[in-house]
């Protein structure tokens, strides 16, 4: 079968890429950069330079395609890259989708995110479920799935929708794996209370959108963000993994919205202090929580415990610090 990917040479997409290519499938994956597109054709991949953000140039690499994954998106949660968030969540998602369903594209997958759900307040997001958007991201996500995945579901477009949580494992190169790194090196000792989300091992998210392709029924979302944990549980265990005697220091979530409200003000004086006044509100006690049990019954998800992926992310976490050293 032949596969288009977009976000191929991310952090999901390169491992989903690296799934369909093991069970030998053909990957088209659609790419903005020459060299990046050299380094995936040795791979066996087949890159095509284009954008999605170009019509056309998706138009291209899409023909012959049995399916399409759209894993690309844009990560951030500063309003400084509000811009760019939404030009690639919003109408990158869109034009990948539209030309999807015009081609006639058989089945599709859209990698989307809980974030969509906003803050769930310790609460497990289930359908018509809706909490505050606290971030640029959240927003961004949120616009996709209603205003560019809910009419194309409505028009009976064969289409998946996965929601995974937070994605983590070797390679990580997001804000939470950077949080990690500054963890283990002794530079992050706080940690605010209350902040909980969905762990998902990149590889189990991985292995579910194959699944999602053979398996899925269009016009079903399925949240795929594995077990539930604060992120105090999850830097304890990685602080156990390293050796550190104590656990980060707790500080009630709640007791940093002034905080993050502050820097919003000025931010609007200072523009580079949205940045990390969007990522305050994001971690100030706020929950990230959605029930999977559909895609463990439908799919076959089957994530794995954060105390056996954890190790995992933390070997290659400590690896690249040695050699960068």
């Amino acid at each position: 079968m032949r596969y288009f990917v977009t976000g191929a040479t991310g952090f999901l997409g390169g491992y989903l890429t690296a799934r369909l290519l093991a069970e030998g499938h053909e990957v088209v994956a659609l790419v903005s950069d020459e060299e990046r597109g050299r380094a995936l054709a040795g791979y066996g991949v087949r890159p095509h330079l284009g954008s999605i953000l170009d019509r056309e140039s998706i138009r291209r690499g899409m023909r012959g395609a049995h399916g399409v994954f759209h894993a690309a998106e844009w990560h951030a949660v500063g309003e400084r890259h509000r811009s760019l968030v939404e030009r690639v969540n919003v109408d990158g998602a869109r034009n990948v989708l539209e030309v999807a369903r015009s081609v006639g594209v058989p089945r599709t997958v859209y990698t989307g995110s809980l974030a969509s759900y906003g803050d769930t307040r310790g609460r497990v997001a289930g359908p018509g479920f809706q909490g505050r958007l606290l971030t640029a991201y959240d927003r961004s996500k949120y616009r996709a799935r209603t205003e560019v995945i809910a009419p194309l579901i409505a028009a009976r477009m064969p289409l998946i929708v996965l929601q995974p949580g937070v994605v983590y494992g070797p390679g990580d190169p997001s804000a939470m794996g950077r949080r990690f790194t500054r963890y283990v090196l002794g530079r992050a000792p706080v940690v605010p209370t209350g902040s909980a989300f969905c762990w998902g091992h990149v590889e189990d998210v991985a292995d579910v959108h194959y699944l999602a392709m053979q398996h899925g029924a269009p016009g079903r979302t399925y949240v795929v963000g594995g077990p539930a944990h604060t992120l105090r549980e999850i830097l304890v265990i990685i602080g156990r993994l390293v050796g550190k005697r104590r656990g980060p220091f707790p500080v009630p979530g709640r007791a940093l919205r002034p905080l993050a409200a502050l820097l919003a003000g000025l931010g609007i004086v200072v523009p580079p202090l949205r940045g990390p006044a969007d990522r305050i509100r994001a971690v100030s006690g706020a929950t990230y929580l959605g029930d999977d049990g559909p895609a463990r019954d439908e799919l076959g998800f089957s994530p794995r415990p954060v105390e056996s992926g954890i190790p995992d992310a933390v070997r290659a976490l400590l690896q690249e610090l040695f050699e960068e050293r």
